[in-house]
């Protein structure tokens, strides 16, 4: 009895001695909580070897690699297909010899925007994973023009727009009439303004964010490689904390750039449908208005109201999911799973703005090309009373030639 009592008491003293050494180790753990925070209300500069530990520990990102890694692949297919696509629409226009028109301009400038967004994604994703001299320098600012970009491209769109819904209507009132050279030119010349305005706005917007992000040297939030990919990361507790930067100024930085982001996006999206809407009722008053209506104009008008409903659907695919992530971040922080699939599904479409306008301009034109051809079809098989009777309908214009003439011009909306 003696030896078995004395078996399992010497069995109990390893697991008592870990019992004790667990309340040690947890006594020294609080401890050095308790002294995390006298440290954090202390001077930071008097202990920068144990602040940086506790800042990398806390800027650690829940999540995996291999989502940055497939955002970056993601990133970069649909950056390149982008760039193909702007520079097409670039290089139609110009041999075209087009670009100068009033109505082609914004399109070409909207072009050249989504080109030079593309560019930049494109470097951000070439640049995760490398190891570069002042990479978080450069990521800093890439974001920051790439931001000036894409909000170029929503006024240029909003410009475009605008001009379309301004000669549909003044071709409405000046029906039957001789036009008058002063409206056009005032129209123009608001029209130029307009572009110049969508150019200076958001560089001047941006001001701030080189300017104060560079001297508060809030760069150091891009020290980790997978930050140049994502849209507005968040800072993080290891740029917040050095020394050398200003956590305050970074932080209103962030949220600046996050507040122009959001209001410019549905400022532009609230503009596209009202101004669409109103173009919508315009034209089908325009096309009835000319006396006879065929069968041609009704295709038109078909393809208008297509394209009234498809141009804010495909312009919200393209930059929607970037807006429902930057919303679920502020109120949801920590839900990661929900921040990953955004994130990936924010890389699939923000970065193929080109390619979109590319596809939906050429397949436009591809239908309008398709309604000419079948109209002089038409034209041939017609009796000479038919043509008459167009012909006194129309009461000296041509409703399908004018109609196609201004679906033409409308055509090029993307």
């Amino acid at each position: 009895m003696r030896t078995r009592r004395g078996l399992q008491r010497a069995n109990t003293f390893p697991v008592l001695r870990v019992r004790r050494g667990a309340k040690r180790v947890l006594g020294v753990c609080v401890a050095l909580h308790s002294l995390s925070f006298l440290l954090w209300e202390d001077d930071e500069a008097s202990h920068p070897i144990f602040l940086l530990w506790v800042r990398q520990a806390a800027s650690w990102d829940p999540l995996p690699p291999s989502v940055f890694s497939a955002i970056q692949w993601i990133q970069f297919v649909m950056a390149t297909l982008s760039v193909i696509g702007s520079s097409s629409l670039i290089a139609y226009i110009v041999f075209q010899n087009i670009q100068k028109s009033p109505e082609i301009r914004p399109l070409f400038y909207l072009s050249f925007s989504d080109l030079l967004l593309g560019i930049c994604w494109l470097i951000e994703a070439l640049l995760y994973g490398t190891s570069i001299v002042n990479k978080d320098i450069v990521c800093y600012n890439l974001q920051a023009v790439g931001q000036i970009f894409y909000i170029s491209s929503f006024l240029y769109t909003v410009n475009y727009i605008w001009y379309l819904y301004k000669e549909l209507r003044m071709k409405h009132k000046q029906h039957g009439q001789s036009t008058f050279p002063p409206v056009i030119d005032y129209t123009c010349q608001v029209g130029q303004i307009a572009i110049i305005l969508s150019s200076l706005i958001p560089l001047l917007l941006m001001i701030p964010v080189f300017c104060l992000g560079n001297a508060s040297e809030c760069f150091h939030n891009f020290s980790q490689s997978h930050r140049c990919i994502l849209m507005y990361s968040p800072p993080s507790a290891m740029a917040e904390l050095l020394p050398s930067a200003d956590a305050s100024v970074c932080s209103t930085l962030y949220f600046y750039g996050l507040t122009i982001f959001l209001a410019s996006f549905l400022l532009s999206l609230l503009t596209i449908v009202v101004l669409l809407i109103q173009t919508q009722t315009l034209y089908k008053k325009f096309v009835k208005s000319t006396g006879f209506l065929g069968s041609e104009q009704w295709a038109v008008i078909h393809i208008m109201e297509q394209r009234v409903r498809f141009y804010p659907v495909a312009f919200f695919c393209c930059w929607g999911p970037a807006v429902i992530l930057m919303i679920v971040k502020l109120t949801k922080p920590q839900d990661t799973k929900l921040h990953m699939a955004l994130y990936v599904l924010q890389a699939l479409t923000a970065s193929s703005q080109g390619l979109l306008n590319c596809g939906v301009y050429g397949w436009t034109q591809y239908n309008f090309y398709h309604l000419k051809q079948e109209a002089r079809r038409d034209a041939d098989t017609q009796t000479p009373l038919l043509c008459s009777q167009k012909r006194f309908y129309s009461r000296g214009l041509h409703p399908l030639e004018s109609t196609l003439a201004f679906a033409t011009s409308t055509s090029t909306i993307l």
